[in-house]
């Protein structure tokens, strides 16, 4: 019966507008009412800009393939990660021809991705199994994030990457406000036990940390010093081309042995549902978010 009622609700929520799916799921999770006539807070600046910011060029943005394109067209083609294949299928991935490391991803959503550190001992089931319930699933109606409602949904391999002096790959997420990189969200230990920081452009370590959802686990900062990447600069004149005429967009890079490369663009970091520690930088933060209210 649970699981019944569960279907039976999760179909009626399907059906509803954005904007009163919107206002329900933050109340969910938030634990207060959604402002979208007046938003003061960067959760409710993201929800605001799902309903009414809606270039068409973003579903571009959010295709981890077709990206790649457009991103070598603006900084060049060398700060790309080498993609090895797409394939519509998984049955269709010829593994024979991949190296023995490589990372599998889907196009369309977050969280469709699968690394290969041992073509030998790669579990292949539970790729599969991974990669199709993420075909099946159209990003779009967990949080509204409309321009990966119609992004492709492929397979792609990338080269495995890993910087030899940290041992990881690790994420630096440029949260960028109108063409202008502000802070730098410095992801590490994600395998193990995820630390999240923040710097501002300076390399200035912040007292908040974040983003994650009320319900989960609160994220700690690094237990040691994080260097500033040596392409530091370079990631910021970057941010600032592909973050160009764009409100906001988190842009993420990884650096690789003293060499930049593109991550991916994000235009609504935890779905605008997460949560900064201490809570007032929510508002802070928003305050760098300019919207063109009525």
């Amino acid at each position: 019966m649970k699981k019944i009622l569960k279907y039976i609700k999760n179909q009626f929520l399907h059906f509803l507008p954005d904007s009163l799916y919107l206002r329900y799921v933050y109340w969910r999770c938030m634990g207060k009412w959604l402002n979208l006539s007046n938003p003061q807070t960067f959760n409710e600046k993201l929800q605001w800009l799902k309903l009414h910011d809606r270039n068409p060029l973003y579903t571009t943005l959010v295709d981890k393939y077709a990206v790649k394109k457009w991103v070598a067209d603006k900084i060049g083609a060398q700060y790309i990660i080498p993609t090895l294949g797409v394939w519509d299928r998984f049955d269709e991935i010829d593994f024979d021809k991949l190296p023995s490391q490589f990372v599998l991803k889907t196009t369309h959503d977050s969280g469709g991705v699968v690394i290969c550190h041992d073509k030998n001992t790669f579990d292949k089931q539970a790729a599969r199994k991974k990669l199709e319930k993420s075909l099946k699933t159209n990003f779009y109606y967990m949080g509204r994030e409309w321009p990966y409602k119609d992004v492709p949904r492929k397979i792609i391999a990338e080269k495995y990457m890993v910087d030899d002096k940290t041992q990881e790959l690790r994420d630096y997420k440029f949260f960028c406000f109108h063409g202008t990189p502000t802070y730098c969200q410095v992801i590490s230990d994600r395998s193990t036990n995820e630390c999240i920081d923040f710097f501002d452009m300076e390399w200035n370590l912040q007292e908040f940390t974040g983003l994650q959802c009320p319900h989960y686990p609160h994220y700690p900062h690094y237990p040691h010093q994080i260097e500033k990447p040596i392409c530091f600069e370079q990631m910021k004149q970057a941010c600032g081309v592909l973050s160009k005429d764009i409100p906001f967009v988190r842009v993420d890079f990884y650096e690789v042995n003293g060499k930049m490369y593109f991550g991916e663009l994000t235009f609504f970091p935890a779905s605008g549902f997460g949560q900064f520690t201490p809570t007032q930088w929510n508002r802070t933060i928003g305050n760098y978010l300019t919207l063109p209210l009525k």
